[in-house]
């Protein structure tokens, strides 16, 4: 799996630089200048970590932080001309993981991000897979080599579709996706009203998999928002 960082600094020059030490580290790199094309980014395409500039014009580093709180637990590194301890405690505080004072050494930033994303994966910020290709969450298990799906063992039949829906969220526990996210993902096409599609393709995955569909376990709604598939260990079930 090939990790897709998101770079946020108003200098270009910086965020350029980084973005070169990343790919040079077998991640993908993505550049914004600053918290609202962070935030735009992160609501259209499947971000594992952001690399967060404090000072920027328009929206700040804090601001779109915060923001970005409310709907997801990806790791966020900051990054300060700064070095007095407010600015680390005030980013901290707002739901950031890490910090680092610019000047910093490339090598330095680098072992930050390895660290956070082996933290995050090994708390189960992302789908934990026992082989490639297999995402569990609780009992639920979505096979993508045999495009299989499994609930407490017992066998799961889906359409094509549904299973592409199942999939994507489940490859993604934890993470809210919005409709028009949802059906880019799994439709790869445009739709001016995704809305009822994704919806009756949610009903009928429920259905399947959710013991009372009208309480489900798995599959979430986040009102206002979309959905999200639900991030469970399995020694929480049973």
């Amino acid at each position: 799996m090939q990790y897709r960082i998101l770079v946020c600094d108003d200098d270009p020059a910086i965020a350029r630089a980084i973005g070169i030490y990343l790919r040079a580290d077998g991640y993908e790199a993505i550049e914004a200048h600053d918290g609202l094309e962070a935030l735009d980014i992160c609501a259209k395409q499947i971000i594992h970590l952001i690399i967060m500039d404090i000072m920027m014009p328009g929206m700040d580093g804090m601001r779109a932080t915060q923001v970005l709180r409310q709907t997801q637990n990806i790791p966020i590194i900051m990054l300060s001309a700064k070095s007095e301890d407010v600015d680390k405690i005030d980013g901290l505080t707002i739901g950031a993981d890490d910090y680092v004072t610019k000047p910093f050494h490339p090598a330095e930033l680098m072992a930050r991000v390895r660290s956070q994303l082996r933290r995050y994966t090994a708390l189960g910020g992302m789908s934990a897979q026992v082989q490639p290709g297999v995402y569990r969450t609780g009992g639920l298990v979505v096979d993508d080599r045999s495009k299989t799906v499994t609930v407490d063992g017992e066998l799961v039949r889906l359409t094509p579709r549904e299973y592409g829906v199942l999939a994507f969220l489940t490859e993604n526990a934890g993470q809210v996706f919005s409709i028009a996210q949802i059906y880019d993902a799994v439709w790869n096409e445009e739709s001016y009203s995704p809305e009822n599609t994704v919806a009756v393709h949610i009903r009928r995955i429920r259905e399947k998999i959710e013991i009372n569909p009208k309480e489900p376990t798995y599959l979430k709604v986040v009102w206002g928002i979309g959905y999200k598939m639900e991030k469970i260990h399995p020694k929480l079930l049973g």
